[in-house]
């Protein structure tokens, strides 16, 4: 049977009851709470005239959202299927952050798009079921 280094387990006593926390002794372990952020996309002035959403050139934006969902900054977005744009639930640390994401949008850039964004509170729903 192996056993535990005294030092190891004065350190573990030291980390445990010390009146710093974790987050304060290992700045790079800080937890940071993100905000959500609903995005609407409409037809801007770049969107081309009598053309369905499937035909818009919005290549370049679908390799953006892509990008940010591996990142972790979005959550999820999808086309409106009524052609009048579409909408992106942002997870990020700020309104500057989601502003600037938003601004960088391939889509919104070009024109074809333009936006109104949103703070938004999801509610846990599973939370409120389980507890009825």
């Amino acid at each position: 049977m192996k056993t535990i280094p005294a030092i190891l387990l004065i350190e573990l006593a030291v980390a445990f009851h010390s009146p710093c926390s974790f987050a304060e002794a290992n700045p790079q372990a800080q937890v940071t709470t993100k905000k959500d952020f609903l995005v609407i996309y409409r037809p801007g002035p770049g969107w081309l005239k009598g053309k369905p959403l499937a035909e818009q050139p919005l290549r370049e934006h679908g390799k953006y959202m892509l990008s940010l969902y591996a990142k972790g900054s979005m959550k999820m977005a999808g086309p409106l299927t009524d052609d009048a744009g579409g909408a992106v639930v942002l997870a990020v640390e700020s309104e500057a952050e989601a502003t600037d994401i938003v601004r960088d949008d391939p889509a919104v850039k070009s024109g074809i798009f333009v936006y109104e964004m949103h703070p938004w509170e999801l509610k846990p729903w599973d939370k409120y079921i389980k507890n009825n």
